[in-house]
């Protein structure tokens, strides 16, 4: 069995708490990373301490869980060889040895481009560069790094064996929807597609293996960078409502706004949702945080609760209430 979970706006919303939710709760055997590379992190809280992720799946936390990084994936090594020491995963995790490789090289030039720095607002981690020399058929790949070697995978093998073995599996997107270099605010977007089809090809899995679709929305979207935002706040009013926040690789302070409706439903109708995850419902109302039942969350947050389901048309089955694993309402059981 195959869930897919992917972001359904500009990234941020919350993904990497509600993998690791998925894996610590459903004990999954394998979790594999799509995604573009290291210019997307995943901020995962468990019993008070906090993990930032840039490449790792986010199921690392579940004792044995395989942790794959599928072929469509941007490797920087001193990113992963990094994640691997100071997670103390290298005994099960696994790089498929056709995923491109970051050189210096595509830093500077991420970094030294006016276009991409300035105007597109890239995060300087050498993904777009690197996308390009994929494509002019350039890039080194993973299997010609020695310092990699140790770490060899064939995920697509891998991953279908799993699934004819009738384990359960994992995969796990990076960005978001508003994103995609095809469906998202082109040209402020990332390198690649970032949305559930894209997820299949990039660990090597066929869209016949996938029973679950899982997009992830934040109560209050937002995004780091430049281009367009239509529920944006001002930074005066978000602070007023307590919203401020900062990207997990760029360290750059994110914009901020209201729920976008519209962009939801477009986001469940090209990835096929099946499920919601909604996370930072705390932030509707602050009494509702921690909440671990349904009938625990305040009136005011059940109504936007029951809206979002309403109009996009997808049940709201797991409800992120808090920062911590813990703090997380799980309704698969009642409408699944």
């Amino acid at each position: 069995m195959v869930t897919i979970l992917v972001g359904g706006q500009w990234g941020d919303e919350g993904k990497g708490k509600i993998v690791s939710y998925l894996c610590l709760n459903d004990r999954y055997d394998v979790t594999a990373r799509a995604g573009v590379g290291p210019n997307a992190g995943h901020t995962v809280e468990y019993k008070g301490k906090k993990y930032g992720l840039r490449l790792t799946p986010s199921g690392f936390l579940t004792p044995g869980t395989r942790l794959l990084i599928g072929a469509g994936v941007l490797v920087d090594p001193q990113v992963i060889l990094k994640e691997i020491r100071e997670l103390d995963v290298g005994d099960r995790i696994g790089i498929d040895r056709r995923c491109g490789i970051i050189e210096e090289e595509h830093i500077r030039r991420d970094r030294g481009s006016s276009h991409l720095k300035e105007k597109i607002g890239s995060t300087g981690t050498g993904c777009g560069p690197a996308n390009m020399d994929r494509a002019n058929r350039s890039l080194r790949l993973a299997g010609d790094v020695p310092e990699l070697k140790p770490y060899m995978a064939d995920v697509p093998k891998e991953l279908n064996s799993a699934i004819e073995a009738g384990k359960k599996v994992l995969v796990e997107g990076s960005q978001g929807f508003g994103l995609s270099l095809y469906y998202g605010t082109y040209p402020y977007v990332t390198s690649k597609d970032t949305n559930a089809a894209q997820a299949c090809v990039d660990v090597g899995i066929g869209p016949r293996d996938v029973k679950e679709v899982i997009v992830v929305f934040k109560s209050y979207p937002s995004r780091v960078g430049e281009g367009p935002f239509p529920t944006e706040l001002s930074p005066a009013e978000a602070e007023k409502q307590g919203i401020v926040e900062y990207g997990t690789v760029t360290g750059r302070r994110r914009r901020t706004g209201t729920f976008d409706f519209d962009m939801a439903r477009e986001a469940a109708m090209i990835n096929s949702a099946s499920q919601i995850a909604l996370t930072c419902v705390d932030y509707i109302d602050k009494t509702s945080r921690g909440a671990k039942r349904y009938e625990d969350l305040t009136e005011r947050a059940r109504r936007f609760v029951d809206r979002v389901e309403k109009e996009v048309g997808v049940p709201v089955t797991l409800i992120s209430t808090g920062p911590d694993l813990s703090e997380t309402i799980d309704l698969r059981e009642e409408k699944l």
